[in-house]
């Protein structure tokens, strides 16, 4: 079934269509939730919340573009909104030193290690680090778009993300053995 066709079954009730939509589309947004959330949980709840969202709006869904990228971004706006009701859990910062480029680096960390793993690393990152570092280097979000996204400064953004990287750094030395054989 297409994916117009699906969308215009689940608009007229019918609950197959809804199954299949969820089928269709629970493990690559399962997989945006947990790179923001803290514990596998918590990414489950984020799902469940963008589904319910999704389900609600999916009249405003226009079939012009994927339904798959319409779903991600709702998905991503669920993660981002269950953040900023953690509340400040980003530090202010002055510094804007930071470079606004992307720099060989974002891809060097994670060029050797699988998702699983990149997953759990990022799980062990404090909520504003995690969220600058996955609207940064995996979603690709400008500072200035980070900082709209979030309602902080640019320079807090790139603060959060250097601080990101570098604990992200100490996570991987192979003096730390504790992720070794972590398993999700």
């Amino acid at each position: 079934m297409s994916e117009q066709e699906l969308v215009e079954q689940c608009l007229n009730g019918k609950r197959s269509a809804w199954q299949e939509l969820y089928e269709r589309y629970k493990t690559p947004l399962f997989r945006l939730c947990l790179r923001y959330a803290a514990s596998r949980q918590e990414a489950e709840d984020w799902l469940q919340d963008a589904f319910v969202r999704a389900f609600a709006d999916l009249a405003q869904y226009r079939s012009g573009g994927p339904l798959g990228a319409w779903l991600r971004k709702v998905a991503l706006n669920t993660a981002l909104q269950n953040l900023r009701k953690k509340k400040a859990f980003f530090t202010d910062t002055d510094i804007a030193t930071f470079s606004d480029t992307r720099e060989a680096e974002d891809v060097h960390i994670l060029a050797d290690i699988d998702a699983q793993r990149l997953i759990a690393l990022m799980q062990k990152l404090p909520d504003g680090y995690r969220t600058v570092f996955n609207l940064y280097v995996i979603e690709g979000y400008t500072h200035e778009e980070i900082a709209g996204l979030l309602g902080i400064q640019s320079g807090t953004s790139k603060s959060q993300l250097s601080k990101a990287k570098a604990m992200m750094r100490g996570l991987l030395e192979p003096a730390n053995s504790e992720f070794e054989n972590l398993r999700i």
